[in-house]
């Protein structure tokens, strides 16, 4: 039946009485719809929309198209000639050779996505506490930073850090990678705070981040400190051209981290060599 039926409406069609057999309308597109379909596509051939704000003032002078560099010194501790690093399993070290360092990133996961966007450093030159920041203001002024910190290092440094053996340094030393250069942290004696911290302090604190150190260690509280979870966004937001104030809130949360590294080893210091942890014995 459906082929004679096929047929004769095809016989009409060739008579003129009907026309070739109909296709279904489509629905119309709802308005909204259409109009989410029209802007997705405006964007797309934009680009971001990038935010507008005057207030784009980043600390610093520019020593390279988009990389800025600050530098402070404040009266900050007096260490002692030689660090006792007994508490750490290391020699004695002279605090010359000390570079605190700390990286504000991307995002927390680390991998080859994940960027520093400032590198802190500090140490004591003459008496007092030097703090040298780099910050970077866009993408392409990566490498700059990454040469300049490297001209910071010797063969004799000694790195000191807050779980930067596990983080900081594996994601710098990826940083050097993708940019074709050598990785100058690589061989650098490490000195990471976070290890003896934890083996002094774990389940005797509420946890072993830096900012419970600092606090029980040196008495530090810090006041209207932005977390740094909301690093990423702070610099994100100014690359899309918002505003550079919460950039600048990352660069004093860096700068606190660096004087709190210094303060709780010297802390450390002076507790000496950490007891190994006491074995309870199973009574039969």
């Amino acid at each position: 039946m459906s082929a004679l039926a096929g047929k004769l409406r095809q016989l009409r069609a060739q008579s003129g009485q009907v026309t070739a057999s109909p296709v279904a309308a489509r629905p119309a597109m709802p308005a909204n719809v259409r109009n989410l379909l029209l802007r997705h596509a405006q964007i797309k051939q934009q680009g971001p929309a990038r935010l507008a704000s005057r207030d784009r003032d980043v600390a610093g002078d520019e020593i390279a198209p988009g990389l800025r560099y600050t530098e402070a010194r404040m009266d900050w501790l007096q260490p002692p000639t030689l660090i006792d690093a007994a508490f750490a399993r290391m020699e004695p070290m002279h605090h010359d050779r000390l570079l605190h360092f700390d990286t504000e990133t991307t995002g927390l996961a680390g991998g080859t996505g994940t960027r520093a966007f400032m590198i802190g450093a500090a140490d004591w030159i003459d008496g007092r506490f030097r703090i040298r920041q780099l910050t970077i203001t866009s993408m392409a002024a990566e490498t700059a930073m990454l040469r300049t910190f490297a001209g910071w290092l010797s063969d004799d440094t000694v790195l000191v850090s807050y779980n930067g053996k596990c983080y900081d340094a594996p994601l710098l030393a990826t940083r050097y990678r993708l940019a074709r250069l050598p990785n100058p942290l690589h061989g650098l004696a490490h000195l990471d705070l976070l290890h003896p911290v934890r083996r002094r302090w774990k389940g005797v604190w509420e946890n072993c981040r830096l900012a419970t150190a600092e606090r029980q260690l040196i008495g530090v509280v810090r006041e209207d400190d932005l977390p740094g979870a909301e690093a990423p966004a702070a610099w994100l937001t100014y690359l899309k051209g918002g505003s550079a104030a919460n950039l600048r809130r990352v660069a004093h949360h860096n700068a606190q981290d660096l004087k709190s590294l210094a303060g709780v080893l010297i802390q450390l210091s002076n507790l000496g060599e950490i007891p190994p942890p006491r074995r309870v014995r199973k009574v039969a």
